[in-house]
């Protein structure tokens, strides 16, 4: 990569992908909102947001209502981790956190209307093939009595006309009932195929982070608990590596350019690491400045040749500002990996991943360190 390279930065107002607020609402927070203490809940989220300096929108307000009514919940844990952090906590980060820890409900209303839909083409069809049997049964019932006629003396030519008569009239009504049932059936393979594709679009938009469209860390989070409990189809003896990623002072960085420009910068973190690992390999945003990749079956090598490649790759831009043309400086990534030991949970994993992520950090940033302790590719 030229190290003269050039990065445009756009800056640009960007609304999170996301419905109104009130559907992810766990219980033990619908429940305080309706009780005795809703209105003091309700001010305790608002100036825990101002405290914050994160806009009271419905989406944010919501996710605050959990900090206020469930500080020991998931959610408040992350969001106090974000704070704690000093990470800005953007409409993006604030819309990927509610993808994250409020998208259940909401993803469990889209998936409930789909198939209700699916249910209504169902018993249509249903219906349509009841019609058509109906009519079956009637042209069979219009056959006996031609074959009882028949089988009767005949009153010259017009009682033989008769049963044809009978007989055309049932054909036809059967032909006319066949073409409806068809035309209907080929309308519901069409409707059913666009019911799928909208159930995948919402199953797509579940696990993808709105800011990169990277998996988001539900995504990940299932991806590697389906690894580390022998859920997958990999073989038992496949070598499964966590890559923790993080973009080194990106508060700074923020503080200094706005946080805009930082989704932006964000952006092309996210296009780097996505086009450097490709399936098999799983990248994903963790959170924040948080990036991970899941590698399966490649050696360690591998692995630490394809973070220095990240790293350098995103160290090698030159970052400016595509409005201004202002220069914006670079950015550096530290990594740090671990490599799945036998039988170990992926919360061990992550941990030791993260450890050496740490250590990248301390020793200087801007480094791979595997788990234990080594520096690698540097």
């Amino acid at each position: 990569m030229n190290s003269g390279a050039k990065l445009s930065v756009q800056v640009m107002g960007r609304s999170p992908r996301w419905p109104a607020a009130g559907v992810g609402m766990t219980d033990k927070v619908d429940g305080a909102v309706r009780g005795p203490m809703a209105y003091s809940v309700a001010r305790s989220a608002i100036e825990k947001l101002e405290a914050a300096k994160v806009w009271p929108t419905a989406l944010n307000y919501e996710l605050w209502l959990h900090l206020a009514a469930d500080p020991d919940g998931e959610l408040s844990k992350e969001i106090e981790r974000l704070l704690k952090s000093g990470a800005a906590l953007t409409d993006e980060v604030c819309a990927s956190l509610a993808a994250t820890f409020l998208a259940s409900g909401r993803l469990n209303e889209q998936i409930n209307d789909t198939g209700d839909a699916l249910t209504r083409e169902l018993v249509s069809v249903s219906g349509a093939v009841r019609s058509a049997g109906a009519a079956a049964r009637s042209f069979g019932q219009t056959l006996e009595a031609a074959g009882r006629e028949l089988g009767q003396p005949q009153d010259g030519d017009s009682g033989l006309r008769a049963v044809v008569d009978n007989l055309s009239t049932a054909t036809r009504a059967v032909q006319t009932e066949h073409r409806s049932l068809d035309s209907r059936l080929a309308e519901s393979v069409r409707e059913v195929a666009r019911l799928k594709e909208d159930l995948d679009e919402v199953r797509k938009d579940a696990c993808t982070d709105a800011l990169t469209n990277l998996a988001n860390r539900r995504a990940f989070d299932v991806e590697l608990r389906r690894l580390c409990t022998g859920a997958s189809d990999e073989p038992r003896d496949r070598v499964i590596a966590l890559a923790l990623l993080d973009v080194d002072n990106f508060k700074r960085f923020n503080d200094t350019w706005g946080h805009q420009t930082g989704d932006q910068v964000l952006r092309f973190v996210a296009s780097v690491i996505g086009r450097l690992a490709p399936p098999p390999r799983f990248p994903a945003r963790y959170g924040g400045e948080e990036f991970t990749i899941l590698f399966l079956g490649e050696s360690t090598r591998q692995i630490e040749s394809a973070l220095t490649q990240v790293r350098r790759e995103v160290s090698a831009r030159m970052l400016r500002r595509r409005s201004t043309n202002e220069e914006l400086g670079s950015l550096t990534v530290s990594a740090g990996f671990a490599e799945r030991l036998p039988g170990e949970s992926a919360d061990s994993l992550m941990a030791r991943a993260d450890a050496a992520l740490y250590l990248s950090k301390r020793g200087g940033r801007d480094r791979t360190t595997r788990s234990d302790g080594l520096a690698a590719a540097g």
